[in-house]
């Protein structure tokens, strides 16, 4: 089991050490990182690998380094960000930045363990060393610590001022090295906990969120997921939802969605029925909770598959469409009656040229 959750670990870290992109919602021609890196390999190092993977000692400070190196012939600033790391709805790890919050079991945050500049400034075709420094807690622990070291170019003012300027998608590309922080081999138990089930949206769309925590220091792998939404003392089933091969990572919490197919979110109290399972154990739970009024109407009215089905308000329409015509009919009402005045006055010119 520890060879196949060392595998595994290596294929995670090798490919989020590759570059990762994000899109924004403005175009230009896609630049590749006008800069490269290397992690410089310290001795307690384990492995061949392309991130820092290391054993640690409680109380111990130790410097890690990543050489940076400008390719192109202008300075070049290069943001710097560490991470834990966290599991995002789908059951995926999540190694850089993450608006994610972190969960109440985790006890050491490498955000704050692990220090060093906010950014580099490389000059034109020359190389500098990133210098982070980690200072490990005074008690022992077991398990894994982890997340990523994120770097990110910085643009200028003037790069930033002729992005807005242009429209549609462009490609920012970033560097993402892992970090992993161990100190012992101590086996850890897999432990997951309940906490919360609860009305909201997934993507524009109704949804029961299942929130559940690894509280433990290593990663959860192969888990699946079985739930179900009743009503309170019916045991027919309204939503259900099943997903397999999901990751934990140490002391996250996930928030599952349990989509509502495209319905009306109906307020009342329910029942979630939810398995979790991998090679290792089986986790079950049932949870009482409630959908009030105020988060039914605010969440259908949000839902987009709502919005679309409710179509053309006939209603509204109706409102506008009387209102024209009311118009009109004052309007038409009031031409007749100038009319009318402007033929009395006109008579009464002529009976007046008559006598």
């Amino acid at each position: 089991m520890k060879k196949r959750n060392a595998f595994l670990l290596i294929c995670l870290f090798y490919i989020v050490s590759m570059i990762v992109t994000t899109e924004k919602t403005y175009a230009t021609e896609a630049i590749a990182t006008p800069y490269t890196y290397t992690v410089v390999k310290p001795e307690n190092q384990e492995g061949d690998v392309g991130y820092f993977n290391l054993r640690m000692t409680p109380g111990k400070k130790q410097k890690i380094q990543i050489e940076l190196k400008n390719d192109v012939d202008k300075e070049v600033t290069v943001g710097v960000e560490i991470s834990q790391a966290k599991t995002n709805s789908n059951g995926v790890i999540e190694f850089g930045p993450s608006p994610i919050k972190d969960d109440s079991s985790l006890k050491f945050d490498l955000k704050k363990m692990v220090t060093g500049p906010e950014k580099v400034v490389l000059p034109p075709k020359q190389k500098k060393v990133l210098e982070l420094t980690i200072d490990m807690p005074e008690t022992s622990y077991d398990g894994i610590l982890t997340g990523g070291i994120h770097l990110k170019v910085i643009p200028t003012k003037e790069e930033e001022e002729e992005k807005k300027k242009q429209k549609g998608v462009i490609n920012e590309y970033a560097y993402l090295i892992g970090l992993v922080l161990k100190e012992t081999d101590t086996p850890i138990e897999p432990e997951l906990e309940l906490n919360n089930v609860y009305p909201g949206l997934s993507n524009y769309r109704n949804a029961i969120f299942i929130n559940y925590s690894n509280i433990q220091p290593d990663f959860v792998n192969d888990m699946d997921i079985e739930a179900q939404v009743m009503k309170e003392g019916s045991n027919e089933i309204l939503y259900e939802t099943k997903k397999i091969k999901m990751r934990m990572a140490p002391n996250s919490m996930i928030d599952f969605p349990i989509l509502m197919n495209s319905e009306k979110m109906e307020p009342g109290e329910y029942n979630a029925h939810i398995l979790v399972s991998n090679q290792e154990k089986k986790w079950e739970w049932t949870k009482k909770f409630k959908i009030t009024k105020e988060e039914a109407d605010k969440y259908n009215a949000q839902d987009v598959t709502l919005i679309q089905e409710r179509g053309i308000d006939w209603g509204l329409i109706g409102l506008i469409v009387s209102g024209i015509i009311a118009v009109f009919v004052i309007i038409f009402f009031i031409v007749q009656v100038i009319n009318n005045s402007k033929k009395k006055k006109r008579k009464q010119k002529k009976s007046k040229k008559n006598s």
